[in-house]
């Protein structure tokens, strides 16, 4: 009778070594995966900071959640618009309002707007805006005071450009 006494050979090491290097590629690449669809893009330059300030902005912004102002941004091509009012639908007393525009990652492509009033509550500015993802910050302020600070995350392939 013959028997088989081969044990653990080279073609096992392979493969056990192949198959432990699968599972870690594979749980890496989901991991990647997670992690960029679900992080927010937004960076700031200490996160020490960030995170002590954060109660004071969070307190801030309820404050004017509750003031009833609201802002309208429109892009069209290059004719970008800002319209602010408040409760009624009147608009808003506000003396100049400042555009912030954001890529989700990088800051390489970031501009400030400083939009010209051309009517109550209508504020208005000239600029081309590169194609993709945009978070755009709008300060408004009447008398130096932030009267309406919010952010809105766009897509140009959503304004049709």
């Amino acid at each position: 009778m013959k028997t088989s006494a081969q044990g653990f050979t080279g073609l096992h090491m392979l493969l056990s070594t192949s198959a432990f290097f699968c599972v870690v590629i594979a749980v890496n690449v989901t991991m990647a995966f997670y992690a960029s669809s679900s992080w927010s893009g937004l960076v700031v330059e200490n996160t020490y900071v960030a995170s002590q300030e954060f109660n004071r902005k969070a307190a801030a912004m309820k404050a004017m959640a509750t003031s009833g102002i609201e802002g309208t941004l429109s892009i069209k091509g290059h004719e970008i618009r800002y319209d602010i009012h408040d409760k009624s639908g009147s608009p808003a007393i506000v003396d100049d309002v400042v555009l912030n525009f954001k890529r989700p990652v990088g800051d390489h492509e970031d501009f400030h707007l400083t939009l010209r009033k051309t009517a109550a509550g209508r504020f208005e500015a000239e600029h081309g805006l590169a194609e993709g993802d945009w978070i755009v910050e709008a300060i408004s302020r009447n008398g130096g005071v932030v009267v309406m600070h919010e952010a809105k995350r766009l897509d140009t392939a959503e304004l049709g450009q």
